[in-house]
């Protein structure tokens, strides 16, 4: 008994680094600060995707860490489905917000292309979250990993196993099931990094 307590532990708090560790707005931030790499005067031009990074995560996960403080919202995770709408509503518009200071300032277009697919995300999960909670954790991994493996190349395959890492925790965390992490990576991984793809080849190649 004390052995299989012992292992749950472990086992949870495996889970629960893997989820905080690999949270959609630090994920998403890496993803961002990598994007100038497809262009020309990287890592000069890593500010821009900083820049981005600000609008897209740094704003919305604050403002979201203020709804939760004053007990708008019950989680920095939001896990309450019926609270993501609006979460993701405000994001999105700190987003657009960003994108419109990243065309002023002259950003790169692989930065934009980036925002771009992150936008297409936010929109879909709005429009899916009320309904069903469809994991932003999976998706998220999935989108950066799969984009890593096409922008650095086969070296960076390994990538890829976060992908399960991450939807484990999430289903043993029990803040998923198997089905809504599986969805949520097929989204990121498929659709999410195939708009990035798209965006790339029309707006940067």
């Amino acid at each position: 008994m004390a052995v299989s307590s012992s292992t749950a532990r472990v086992k949870n708090r495996t889970a629960r680094w893997l989820t905080e560790a690999f949270q959609p707005p630090v994920v998403v931030s890496i993803q961002l600060l990598a994007s100038p790499m497809t262009q020309p005067g990287f890592p000069g031009t890593m500010g821009y995707g900083a820049l981005a990074a600000l609008f897209v995560c740094v704003l919305p996960l604050f403002l979201l860490l203020v709804l939760v403080r004053q007990g708008k919202v019950t989680d920095h995770h939001v896990s309450d489905r019926r609270q993501r709408a609006p979460v993701l509503l405000m994001a999105l518009a700190s987003i657009l917000a960003g994108l419109l200071v990243l065309t002023a300032a002259g950003a790169p277009r692989s930065v934009v292309a980036m925002v771009l697919a992150v936008v297409a995300g936010v929109v879909v999960l709005a429009g899916i979250s009320p309904f069903w909670k469809i994991s932003g954790h999976a998706a998220a991994v999935s989108s950066a990993a799969v984009i890593g493996v096409l922008m650095l190349g086969p070296a960076w395959l390994p990538l890829l196993l976060l992908i399960p890492a991450v939807g484990w925790s999430r289903v043993v965390l029990r803040a998923h099931s198997a089905a809504q992490v599986i969805a949520g990576s097929l989204f990121g991984g498929v659709v999410m990094a195939g708009i990035w793809w798209a965006l790339q080849d029309w707006m940067v190649a």
